[in-house]
């Protein structure tokens, strides 16, 4: 079935709690009124604790992977950062999970606002303001160190994303936006060394959801921002496994900024082996790309309640896909992540 694009701004919720529409967009066109959530007939009380929000922040560098993420599922808040060394594969994650969300801060939208956590020693900030987007972290004993971030990411209104709008049966439903392939600029401190941005080859990602899920979800998301070898920036971001997509997937490729959607995508991977290749192929004959890993980033947490297992794989993107106006691209060595997650919550 032909995917949806929606071009009309509106309210994400009708008043009894339903979707006004589903579909895909190239921006954030629909405003996210979760105070309208309505899928509790007798429990109200519990609702706000199944909303699930949450600002996913990533940079990608030809040495290393940073990311800082500020969330609130309802009824904890999961505060996290990792730093990956692509030569080495030194890897550390942190995480602090915080009971009914104490000290998060999360906004209503997307282009606008501020994200913060702050419980007196451990403070994360993202700024949306104009065209800039802003990372400030300070993470005293981290890998008994510290990890501190202080970047600026460029993200002009021309620039496009890849945002659906999706139902998730019974009133709930899934508003998402991944933004792929932002210059960074700035500097990581991280184990006494300072990494400097480089806005010419390090990209920021985002990844800001905002939706109320079933408490058993399973997905699959994969996602890469980098340069062809003619120097255009090039991105994709592709996934499957939750939710009502007959209206919206969210694949697609990101070239110098704007989305060219792609159809269903056919996953071929080992859940047995995560680091074999991965093959993608899009029904539409459009994309065929293999993953190959070279790193594996395994998060667990089992909190009776909350229960997430999430094997990252990260690695190398090679083989082909088509623009809307018929350009076949060689993707080469493009690094990037796959990703296989189960979670109770």
């Amino acid at each position: 079935m032909p995917q949806r694009e929606l071009k009309e701004p509106g309210l994400l919720l009708h008043p009894d709690g339903s979707l006004t529409n589903a579909g895909w967009a190239r921006q954030p066109l629909l405003e996210c009124n979760l105070e309208n959530a309505n899928f509790y007939k007798n429990m109200k009380f519990w609702q706000p604790m199944r909303i699930k929000i949450w600002d996913y922040y990533a940079v990608t560098t030809p040495t290393h992977f940073f990311s800082f993420t500020i969330s609130d599922v309802g009824y904890i808040g999961s505060i996290f950062a990792y730093v990956i060394d692509f030569a080495s594969g030194e890897y550390h994650e942190e995480t602090l999970t915080i009971p009914l969300a104490k000290n998060v801060s999360l906004p209503r939208g997307s282009e606008s606002g501020d994200s913060i956590f702050d419980d007196g020693k451990v403070r994360l900030h993202f700024r949306v303001e104009g065209d800039k987007r802003t990372v400030k972290v300070n993470w005293p004993g981290f890998y008994n160190g510290a990890l501190k971030a202080d970047l600026v990411i460029d993200q002009p209104s021309s620039h496009e994303s890849m945002v659906i709008v999706i139902p998730i049966k019974d009133k709930r439903f899934y508003y998402n936006r991944k933004i792929n392939c932002m210059p960074a600029s700035g500097s990581v401190e991280y184990q006494g060394e300072i990494f400097t941005m480089d806005p010419t080859n390090c990209f920021a990602n985002l990844d800001w959801g905002r939706g109320v899920w079933e408490y058993k979800s399973f997905w699959v998301w994969s996602s890469a921002s980098g340069l062809l070898e003619d120097g255009r920036r090039v991105g994709l971001n592709m996934g499957f496994g939750f939710g009502d997509t007959t209206q919206a997937t969210e694949n697609c490729l990101i070239l110098d900024g704007v989305i060219h959607k792609l159809e269903l995508i056919n996953y071929s991977y080992s859940n047995k082996d995560f680091k074999a290749p991965w093959k993608m192929k899009s029904e539409d004959g459009r994309l065929d790309i293999v993953f190959t890993p070279f790193f594996e980033r395994v998060a667990k947490t089992d909190l009776k309640v909350l229960n997430s297992e999430v094997h990252q794989m990260f690695g190398k993107y090679n083989g082909t896909v088509i623009t809307d106006q018929g350009e076949i691209l060689q993707i080469r060595d493009l690094i990037g992540w796959s990703e296989e997650h189960h979670a109770k919550w």
